[in-house]
């Protein structure tokens, strides 16, 4: 609204000159500018207002949340959501499948959704319910910050998250520097065992490798998300075997790969562990995660020669 000389606003006596001023103020106020981001789906999100109420529906997306200052506004999110410790406390509205009921009684004023990990179909159906869904997909390491950034504006928590955006950068710059150009060495990641499973080039999780230097053996796969065979492994001979599995501790079956002593990776004990969730999930720990990997990629490289 454009501010008018004083004399052109309907006041008359007996108003005080200091009610007069306060009216001016108040009437000079513009009104807030609306909320407008694009999500990873291409769909524009607009709020008339920061998001109060939260609804998270990936573990990666709730710890996204609380790296950008948001979390006191999360209402709601999925099983599995364990980081920061306050998330381990929020109302739960699903798993692998989602409880809509639940996540409209909460009444979000904005719900964040994983583009690759959230069916489409509750997508779909939230948004004809009126629900605001962001979707949410950086699939390269350096996609994190500006996911942060873009969180920052939705809940109004624009200082936190711009300082975790930068100091993210600036963490994410010093390990490119140190391991990006450090001698190759092929990598053959396992997520499972059972079928036995890998990532493609395209998987965030190959950005870190490439971070560190390294090159996954299954890059050119089309999948995000290969099943392999052992001959294939065996037949592109990593020098490096990195497994995750589902928890902290290192899988048991790491170690199932001695039976093949002509590998590269057996003859020369390069078998790593790294947990799931510091490498696995797209939030600021991926940096924790590739930090180790990097370190058993230079432990690989010290053991050349040898």
């Amino acid at each position: 609204m454009p501010c008018l000389p004083l004399a052109d606003y309907p006041m008359r006596p007996p108003l005080f000159p200091l009610l007069q001023a306060a009216a001016v103020v108040m009437l000079c106020l513009p009104a807030r500018a609306a909320i407008v981001v694009v999500d990873a789906g291409g769909v524009t999100i607009t709020l008339a207002a920061p998001a109060q109420r939260i609804v998270s529906l990936a573990p990666n997306l709730t710890e996204l949340l609380f790296a950008a200052g948001a979390g006191e506004r999360v209402v709601g999110s999925v099983d599995f959501s364990d980081y920061p410790a306050a998330a381990r406390a929020l109302p739960r509205v699903g798993g692998h499948s989602l409880d809509l009921e639940a996540i409209v009684a909460l009444k979000p004023d904005l719900v964040m959704a994983w583009e690759s990990g959230t069916a489409a179909a509750a997508v779909s159906r939230l948004r004809s319910m009126g629900l605001n869904v962001h979707l949410s997909e950086p699939r390269r390491i350096e996609d994190i910050p500006g996911e942060l950034e873009r969180i920052g504006r939705l809940a109004g928590t624009g200082a936190t998250a711009d300082a975790a955006a930068a100091a993210f950068r600036r963490r994410y710059a010093l390990l490119a520097a140190r391991y990006s150009r450090r001698p190759p060495v092929t990598v053959f990641y396992q997520i499972w065992k059972q079928p036995l499973m890998t990532v493609n080039g395209r998987q965030i999780i190959s950005d870190a490798i490439r971070l560190c230097g390294g090159r996954n053996v299954f890059e050119q796969l089309p999948v995000l998300a290969p099943t392999v065979t052992v001959e294939a492994v065996i037949a592109a001979n990593p020098e490096v075997i990195v497994a995750s599995g589902m928890g902290d501790s290192r899988p048991e079956w790491l170690d199932d790969w001695k039976r093949w002593t002509t590998l590269e990776a057996v003859a020369r004990d390069n078998l790593y562990f790294v947990a799931p969730d510091l490498i696995q999930r797209h939030t600021p720990r991926i940096l924790d995660g590739a930090g180790q990997l990097c370190l058993h990629l230079e432990s690989a490289r010290a053991k050349r020669g040898k």
